[in-house]
């Protein structure tokens, strides 16, 4: 159960972040065309409910006096043609007809923060906590950030737009105060919400925990970054399109990079799985099989695993842990119900990551988040990793002592593997990440490790190994790990050694300046804010300022 993103988070199913790197994330995977063909042999008397490619009057391939602006500018009077056009277009290239209009308002930023602080409801004072405890697990928010502040800083500047479910509307972001623009290449995409959840109801998936979120999102982000991408590329070549200038900001914004990974992971890794079930037994110029898309929704992933190996049955394993807790703790409660979470893969990924390019060591360093493509361009980000990729499932339980504070919390966090190989695996990277963060072995207590208060991160960690599990459980002080869970802390020597071998990301740049076959990015100058490893990741940034979706 995860209450913080269901109410705060969980609208990055639909009021979903998009395109953060639909540059990179392109060359993740082969623009794919699908051609004309539902609307090669126009009927004499089209339909907008029964003709792909043609609403309201409008047909996919219409030009309209509006594409001539230099500033992607649309008046009240044009809008309903650019938006009846991006419809037909969004059908031809998916092959489904809208069944219901869809509303489409354009505003300013300025309005969209006016407004985004009302949509939002605040959470409260146990979903607070819990999130924070959550992000601190991850080490994506120390102890002195809030971490709804880090959700909502992903998002404020650089939302483009977003499709709301709940009343089927649509709102375009602009970054003209003054005359609002329409990104066309963003409308198609949010149409695209719209048209999956007129067929196959977006509201309708389980996503109570970050995994089941992610899961999800990989088919339904996946579709519409695979169709957004197909409508960007035939702008370029076919379509005459609405479109604003493409000026970006002088300095792209700060950017929590754990949090980045794992909201971003839908698009990047989403539309390569959706380009696999669109391909299946596929040969030479065979339509592509849509009708095993549609299908797909019926029974979306369930987890981010069979996401990132497209064909892979991951189902994830079924995990309760036993509350082995003193009275002096207790399980955290949001809204009556236990305060828990599965992260899954993908956010593992962004843990072991994030450290790297913020330009620090990194469990997972840079050059391997982000591999070079065939022609030296970073060819998306790469969620495959040894020290992840046998995850078979994972519940963090949220610990509250008496004070019921952040300070006085802990969390017990279990993680299951396919063998005790793999969970070897992650507990060397998990290890490491302790490691860089500066912990040290406490003597006369097994396995038990402290990182002192003057960190970001302190308390008592207690690392448990046991066949295919991995158990960690942390608490204010050594003396309260045991309070937490009775098995934590034992007497005894230890089995587990902290041994760095962190990929420290300045270095790796510095070696692979001096290596003619890795990129030259590597190289480049610093961004402000962003440390000295952001060469590497410079991209990223550009795309995210560039265009992103809610």
């Amino acid at each position: 159960m995860n209450p913080t993103r269901t109410r705060v988070l969980g609208v990055v199913l639909v009021l979903s972040i998009v395109s953060l790197l639909v540059v990179v994330a392109g060359a993740g995977f082969p623009l794919l065309s699908i051609g004309d063909g539902p609307t090669q042999d126009r009927p004499d008397d089209p339909s907008t409910e029964d003709t792909v490619g043609y609403v309201e009057g409008y047909w996919y391939d219409d030009e309209l006096s509006v594409d001539e602006s230099d500033d992607g500018t649309v008046s009240d009077d044009d809008l309903d043609g650019v938006i009846s056009r991006s419809m037909a277009r969004v059908e031809t290239i998916r092959g489904l007809t809208f069944q219901d209009e869809v509303s489409v308002d354009v505003i300013s930023r300025e309005e969209f923060q006016a407004q985004d602080d009302a949509m939002v409801t605040d959470p409260n004072a146990d979903e607070r906590l819990h999130e924070n405890v959550r992000l601190e697990a991850l080490f994506m928010a120390d102890r002195q950030t809030d971490a709804i502040g880090e959700h909502e800083a992903l998002y404020d500047g650089s939302v483009a737009g977003y499709y709301d479910p709940e009343t089927d509307e649509i709102v375009i972001v602009s970054d003209n105060s003054d005359e609002p623009e329409l990104n066309e290449i963003t409308l198609g995409h949010e149409l695209l919400h719209a048209l999956q959840d007129q067929h196959f109801d977006l509201t309708s998936y389980d996503r109570e925990t970050q995994d089941q979120d992610n899961a999800k999102n990989g088919l339904i982000e996946g579709d519409a970054v695979w169709v957004e991408t197909e409508y960007e590329e035939r702008c370029e070549d076919e379509w005459a399109c609405t479109l604003p200038s493409t000026d970006s900001p002088e300095e792209p914004p700060a950017i929590n990079w754990g949090l980045y990974l794992t909201t971003f992971f839908p698009y990047d890794d989403g539309p390569g799985y959706v380009d696999s079930i669109l391909e299946g037994d596929r040969q030479g110029d065979d339509a592509y099989d849509w009708d095993a898309l549609d299908a797909t929704y019926d029974d979306p992933p369930a987890s981010t695993s069979e996401v990132i190996r497209p064909g892979e049955d991951r189902e994830p394993r079924e995990i309760e842990l036993e509350d082995r807790s003193s009275e002096n703790w207790s399980q955290h409660e949001v809204d009556g119900e236990v305060a828990n979470d599965s992260v899954g893969e993908a956010t593992l990924v962004a843990m072991f990551a994030a450290d790297g390019l913020d330009g620090g060591e990194s469990v997972i360093g840079v050059g391997e988040l982000l591999p070079d493509g065939p022609f030296g361009e970073i060819a998306g980000i790469e969620y495959d990793h040894d020290y992840t990729d046998g995850w078979a499932g994972d519940e963090l339980v949220t610990y509250v002592g008496e004070n019921d504070s952040v300070e006085d919390s802990g969390y017990v966090w279990q993680t299951e593997w396919d063998s005790e190989n793999d969970a070897e695996q992650f507990l060397d990277g998990y290890l490491e990440l302790l490691d860089i963060h500066d912990a040290d072995e406490v003597d006369d207590h097994r396995d038990t490790f402290e990182i002192d208060d003057e960190t970001g991160y302190p308390g008592a960690y207690f690392v448990d190994h046991d066949d295919e599990s991995v158990t960690v459980v942390r608490a204010p002080s050594v003396s309260e790990l045991s309070e937490l869970d009775a098995d934590a802390a034992p007497a005894g020597e230890d089995t587990l050694e902290l041994d760095a071998n962190a990929t420290d990301a300045g270095a790796e740049n510095e070696s692979d300046a001096d290596d003619s076959d890795e990129t030259e990015t590597t190289s480049a100058e610093p961004i402000p804010g962003f440390g000295v490893a952001i060469g590497l990741a410079a991209l990223l940034v550009g795309a995210l300022a560039a265009r992103v979706s809610r």
